[in-house]
C-alpha cells in the first residue's frame, strides 16, 4: 500500500551567467574593489546554477539545499539586475518534465530571456526533489514519516506557489508541466501524501480508532480532489494517464476510505452497534475488491483485504449467533469526520535556511543616485524644520530679554537679585563659566592645526610619488608604460581640495564665534559672579508700592510657563527629526524592479510626508501657539509697566537685567557652537586619517609597481646587445711563439679507439668538463718513445679561448616583458563624503548620514558652523 507519487525534475540546457552579468556591472559600476567583488560574486552564481540545475541530482537533502539557495539568490538578484531582451539578455531553455519526446521529434522546451521563467522552473524542481525525497524515507520509523511529511508539504507549497505567480511571471504561454493546472493537481497530490503520511504514524502509534478513522476520511478526501482534477482537466499531461499517477490516485481514495470504514466498524463494535460494524466493514471490502480488481498491477491491497474480510467474517458469525444486530444500508450510517493535520508549506523568500546573499552589498546605480537625492530632500527638510524651530526659540528668548521677563515680575522689591537671574547664573557657574569658553577656543586654534597637517602629509606624498613618476617617465619615455600618477591621483585631488575648503569654511566660523564672545565677555563675565558681587552690580530701585501679588504678576507667570512649555516641546521634536531614520533602498528597488526606472521625486516626497508629516504638523502648531503666547505677553507687559513707577534708577536696573538675561542666552549658545566645532574637528581627523591611509596605501602600491617595473627595464635593457659585433683578438695573441707548435686549435681530434690487448684496462676515467671545442687540446702520441702524451700543452703553446657573441650581463633572472599598468584597488574604507564634480576609479560604499544637507547649507540663526550635510561632518548636537 505505500506507494507513493513523486514528481520528476525539469531539465535545464547550461548558460554562461558570468559574463553578461560581468559585463553589466563593468560598465555599470565604477572600478576598484568594489567591482571586482561583484565579478566574483557572479562567477559564484554561475558555478551555483552548475551545481543546482546542471547535473542529475541525488536524492538527497544536501542536494535539496543546493537548489533552494540558488532560487533564493535568483529572487535576490531580481531587482538588481535588469533580465530583459533588450538589456541583460539571458536566455534560458528548460524541457518538459513529463515530455519524452519521440522517435521523430525531441521533447518539449521553452525557452524564454525571462528571470521569472527561471525562478519558476528551478522552484518546481525544488518541489519535483523534495517529493522524490519524500518517496525515499523509511516509514516505518518516526524520523523517516517526520521528514516524508515535511517533504511532501513544501513540495505541495512550492508548486501551490508556481500556481498563483506563473501566468505573471511568464510573457506566453508555459509548457504543461508548469501550468496551473498541472501544478494545482501536483499540490493536492503531494497535499494528499502528506496526510496519508499522517495516517501512518498515527496506525503505528496505535492512536484511537476514531482518530485515525478521520485521518484516513481526509486523506481519502485529498485523494478525490486530486483524482476529480485529472479526470475533468483536459490540459494536464498524458503522463498522468498513461503512467500510475491516475490509477494510483483512484487506488489510494478507495484504500483511505478502507480504511477510514474499518477503523470507524472498530469504534462501532466498542459502541456494541454490531450492525453498523458489519455494513462499514462490507463497504471497505467492497472497496478493496475495487482496488484489488482495477489497480491490482499498481498496489497490493492484500494485507488490508485480509484484515477487512477476518473481521468482516468475526462480525457476521457473532452477528449471526450472539446479537441477531440489524444491518443498516450503507447510505443510513453517519458520516466519518475528517481531521487535518497537513498544510502546504508557503514560500517565503529566502527558503534556504544556509543562503547567503552573493550580491549583499550591491546597490543598483540608479538606486544609489535616488538615495542620494532623498537623502538631500531629507536632509533640506529636517534641517529647515530645525532652523525654523531654533529661529522661533531665538525670537521668543529676544523678546522676553527686551522685556526683562521673567526678572521683571521677580524683581518687586528693587534691592534683590531676581530669582531667573540667579538660576541663570548657578547654570552658568555650573558649567564652568567663562573659562569654559576660554579653554575651547583655546583647543580649537590645535585641532585644526592637527588637521592640517594631516591633510598636507596625504598630500605630500601624492607630491613625492607624482614626482618621481613623471622623472621616470621623462627618462625612459615611451618604455614607462603604466598610468600617469597625475592622471591617477585626480580624485584624490580633488578630495584633498574639498577637506581644504572645508577647513577654510570652519576657520570663518572659528572667527564669527570670537568675535560674538568679545562682544559679550563683560556680561557673561558678571553672571558668573557669586550672589553678593552680583548684587552689588545690580543698579537697586525702589518702587513705590509693591507689585508682588497682583493680577498681571499672575498672568504673566502663566504666560510664561505656558511659554516654557512650548519650548519644551520643540526641543523633543527636534530630538525626534534627528533620530528618525528610513531606508529607502527596498522601495527604490522594487520601483526599479516593477517600472524599469525609478520616479524619485514622487517617491520620496510620498514618503517624506508620511514620516515626517505628523512631526512638521505639530512643529507648525508650536509656532502659531508661539505667536499667540508671545501677543499676549506683550500686552499684558504694557499694563505692567503702567503699574510700575517711572524713575532713572528703575530704568537702570531693568536694562541691566536685560543685558543679564541675554548673556545667558549667549553663553548657552556660543558653548554650543564651540562644542559644535570641538566635535567637527574630532571628525574630521577621524576622516583625514582615513583619507591618510587612502594615499599611503596607493602611494605605497604605486612603489612597488614602480619597482618591478624598473626592475624589468634593467632586464631588458641588459639583455639588449651593446654593440652589433666583437672585434676580433690582437695578433699577438693569436701567433705561435717562435719554434712552437702550431696553434692547438688548428690541431685534429683523433676518434676514439678500441683498444686491443690481453691485460685488464683501468676504469676509463671520467670526461673533464668542457669550456669550448676550440679549447680542447689534442697531443698526438708519440710512437717513437712509447711514451704517453702529457695531459697539459707543451710549453710556448697557446690556447685561446673563443669569445661570446654578444655582451653579457649580470646574472639577473629572466622574467617576461612587462604586461602594462593594472591600475592598483583603492582600499575600501567610512568615507561620509560624496563629491558628485568627478568620477572616482574606485567605488568606495558611501552613504550619507540621515539628516543630512548638502554643504555649505543656509547659516542658521545664531549658529554660525556650518549644518551637517553629506560630505561634511558638521554636527547637529
Amino acid at each position: 500500500m505505500a506507494t507513493f507519487i513523486s514528481v520528476q525534475s525539469k531539465k535545464a540546457s547550461d548558460v554562461d551567467l558570468a559574463k553578461p552579468l560581468c559585463k553589466f556591472i563593468q560598465q555599470t559600476y565604477p572600478g576598484g574593489e568594489a567591482q571586482a567583488e561583484h565579478c566574483r560574486a557572479a562567477e559564484e552564481l554561475n558555478k551555483l546554477r552548475k551545481s543546482a540545475v546542471g547535473r542529475p541530482l541525488d536524492k538527497h537533502e544536501s542536494s535539496l539545499e543546493t537548489l533552494m539557495r540558488y532560487y533564493d539568490q535568483l529572487c535576490s538578484i531580481e531587482p538588481k539586475f535588469p533580465f530583459s531582451e533588450n538589456q541583460i539578455c539571458v536566455t534560458f531553455t528548460w524541457k518538459d518534465a513529463f515530455d519524452k519526446g519521440s522517435l521523430f521529434g525531441g521533447s518539449v522546451k521553452l525557452a524564454l530571456a525571462s528571470l521569472g521563467y527561471e525562478k519558476t522552473c528551478v522552484l518546481f524542481n525544488c518541489g519535483a526533489l523534495a517529493s522524490q525525497i519524500a518517496s525515499e524515507q523509511n516509514l516505518d520509523n518516526d524520523e523517516g514519516l517526520k521528514t516524508a511529511a515535511k517533504h511532501y508539504q513544501f513540495a505541495s507549497g512550492a508548486f501551490q506557489h508556481i500556481k498563483d505567480t506563473v501566468l505573471s511571471a511568464l510573457s506566453r504561454e508555459p509548457t504543461v508541466d508548469i501550468s496551473p493546472d498541472t501544478v494545482g493537481t501536483l499540490s493536492l497530490i503531494m497535499l494528499a501524501q502528506a496526510q496519508e503520511v499522517f495516517f501512518l504514524k498515527a496506525t503505528r502509534d496505535k492512536m484511537k480508532d476514531a482518530i485515525i478513522a478521520k485521518l484516513a476520511n481526509q486523506a481519502a478526501d485529498y485523494y478525490g480532489d486530486a483524482f476529480k482534477q485529472c479526470q475533468y482537466k483536459d490540459t494536464l499531461p498524458k503522463y498522468f494517464y498513461f503512467q500510475e499517477v491516475f490509477p494510483v490516485l483512484a487506488a489510494k481514495h478507495c484504500i483511505m476510505q478502507a480504511n477510514a470504514e474499518y477503523h470507524q466498524s472498530i469504534l462501532a463494535k466498542q459502541q456494541k452497534k454490531f450492525g453498523e460494524e458489519i455494513g462499514r466493514l462490507q463497504h471497505a471490502s467492497d472497496l478493496v475488491k475495487t482496488v484489488a480488481s482495477r489497480y491490482d498491477e499498481y498496489i497490493s491491497v492484500k494485507d488490508l483485504s485480509d484484515k477487512i474480510n477476518r473481521a468482516l467474517t468475526a462480525a457476521k458469525k457473532d452477528n449471526d449467533f450472539i446479537y441477531h444486530d440489524r444491518i443498516p444500508d450503507l447510505k443510513d450510517l453517519d458520516p466519518i469526520g475528517k481531521a487535518s493535520l497537513v498544510k502546504s508549506t508557503s514560500v517565503v523568500v529566502p527558503i534556504s535556511q544556509k543562503f547567503t546573499d552573493l550580491f549583499e552589498k550591491m546597490v543598483p546605480l540608479a538606486v544609489q543616485q535616488s538615495l542620494t537625492l532623498y537623502n538631500q530632500r531629507k536632509a533640506d527638510l529636517v534641517n529647515r524644520s530645525i532652523a525654523q524651530m531654533r529661529e522661533a526659540t531665538n525670537l521668543a528668548n529676544g523678546v522676553l530679554a527686551s522685556l526683562n521677563l521673567p526678572a521683571a515680575i521677580e524683581d518687586v522689591s528693587g534691592d534683590s537679585v531676581p530669582q531667573s537671574i540667579l538660576q541663570k547664573s548657578k547654570t552658568v557657574i555650573e558649567q564652568g563659566g567663562i573659562q569654559t569658553i576660554d579653554q575651547l577656543i583655546k583647543d580649537l586654534p590645535e585641532l585644526l592645526q592637527r588637521n592640517r597637517e594631516i591633510l598636507d602629509e596625504s598630500l605630500r606624498l601624492l607630491d613625492e610619488e607624482e614626482a618621481t613618476d613623471n622623472d621616470l617617465r621623462t627618462k625612459f619615455k615611451e618604455r614607462w608604460q603604466r598610468t600617469p600618477s597625475s592622471e591617477l591621483y585626480k580624485p584624490l585631488r580633488a578630495e584633498g581640495a574639498n577637506f581644504r575648503n572645508v577647513l577654510d569654511k570652519a576657520i570663518q566660523a572659528d572667527g564669527q564665534v570670537k568675535e560674538r564672545y568679545q562682544s559679550h565677555r563683560d556680561t557673561i563675565s558678571l553672571l558668573c559672579k557669586p550672589e553678593p558681587e552680583l548684587n552689588a552690580a545690580i543698579p537697586s530701585a525702589n518702587p513705590a508700592k509693591t507689585m508682588q501679588g497682583s493680577e498681571v504678576v499672575n498672568v504673566l507667570r502663566s504666560l510664561l510657563a505656558s511659554l516654557d512649555e512650548v519650548k519644551k516641546e520643540r526641543e523633543q521634536l527636534e530630538n525626534d527629526l534627528k533620530s528618525v531614520n528610513f531606508d529607502m533602498t527596498s522601495k527604490f528597488l522594487t520601483a526599479l524592479a516593477q517600472d524599469g526606472a525609478i520616479n524619485e521625486e514622487a517617491i520620496s516626497v510620498t514618503e517624506l510626508d508620511r514620516i515626517y508629516g505628523s512631526l512638521t504638523h505639530k512643529m507648525q502648531e508650536t509656532l502659531k501657539k508661539q505667536d499667540e503666547l508671545l501677543k499676549n505677553i506683550q500686552n499684558a507687559h504694557q499694563e505692567f509697566s503702567k503699574m510700575k513707577q517711572s524713575n532713572n534708577e528703575s530704568n537702570l536696573r531693568e536694562e541691566v537685567l536685560k543685558n543679564l538675561a541675554v548673556a545667558n542666552d549667549n553663553f548657552v549658545e556660543l558653548v554650543a557652537n564651540l562644542k559644535e566645532g570641538t566635535k567637527f574637528y574630532n571628525e574630521l581627523t577621524e576622516i583625514l586619517l582615513k583619507f591618510q591611509n587612502k594615499c599611503s596605501d596607493i602611494v605605497f602600491a604605486r612603489k612597488t609597481e614602480r619597482d618591478e617595473l624598473l626592475k624589468d627595464l634593467q632586464q631588458s635593457i641588459a639583455r639588449e646587445p651593446s654593440a652589433p659585433s666583437i672585434p676580433s683578438l690582437p695578433a699577438y695573441q693569436t701567433a705561435a711563439a717562435a719554434g712552437s707548435k702550431p696553434a692547438a686549435s688548428t690541431i685534429p681530434t683523433p676518434a676514439p679507439r678500441t683498444m686491443l690487448s690481453g691485460k685488464p684496462q683501468p676504469p676509463a676515467r671520467p670526461p673533464p668538463p668542457v669550456i669550448s671545442t676550440a679549447n680542447t687540446l689534442s697531443t698526438p702520441l708519440s710512437t717513437a718513445t712509447g711514451a704517453t702524451a702529457s695531459p697539459t700543452p707543451p710549453a710556448g703553446s697557446s690556447s685561446p679561448s673563443t669569445a661570446p657573441s654578444q655582451a653579457q650581463g649580470p646574472p639577473y633572472p629572466t622574467y617576461p616583458g612587462y604586461p602594462g599598468y593594472c591600475q592598483m584597488p583603492m582600499p575600501v574604507g567610512y568615507n561620509p563624503y560624496t563629491y558628485g564634480q568627478y568620477n572616482m576609479p574606485y567605488a568606495p560604499q558611501m552613504y550619507q548620514n540621515p539628516g543630512q544637507a548638502p554643504y555649505p547649507g543656509p547659516q542658521q540663526p545664531g549658529y554660525p558652523y556650518p549644518h551637517p550635510q553629506p560630505g561634511y561632518p558638521y554636527p547637529q548636537q
